[in-house]
């Protein structure tokens, strides 16, 4: 029998959404008010959630403390009243789209968590956007 425990956690941060391979016109065609030069931010939302076999002996998919403080150290940490363009070194290439730093924040947590246990990531942008990612 496998169980899904989440720990919800929000961070606070900036962004701006543009190519910069591409002229001016053509981000603020493709990336609308997002590609704003002087950035915009948002109130994330985040959701993680670990799957797997509750253990015998503590009844416990994963200790929801370790979660939380892994959460609070690999993500809020890094990303919370950041520019995540300028201030989180893996956008300094990589568009900071939604899907973009979900992913990343997946990976960053996979090698954190054991193995065993499955694992996806809920990020909320606004209340009404938000994606999903577990790997695949």
């Amino acid at each position: 029998m496998k169980v899904t425990v989440s720990r919800k956690s929000h961070f606070n941060a900036a962004h701006r959404l543009y190519n910069a391979d591409w002229s001016d016109a053509r981000n603020a065609t493709v990336f609308g008010k997002c590609s704003n030069p002087n950035y915009h931010g948002h109130n994330y939302e985040l959701i993680v959630s670990v799957k797997g076999e509750i253990h015998p002996e503590t009844g416990f998919v994963m200790d929801m403390k370790i979660l939380k403080d892994l959460i609070s150290i690999e993500i809020e940490e890094k990303f919370d009243h950041k520019n995540l363009n300028e201030e989180v070194e893996v956008f300094k290439t990589l568009n900071p789209t939604a899907e973009n730093i979900v992913v990343v924040i997946w990976n960053q947590l996979r090698t954190k968590i054991d193995e065993s246990l499955e694992l996806s990531v809920t990020l909320y942008e606004t209340p009404r956007n938000f994606v999903s990612y577990s790997g695949e």
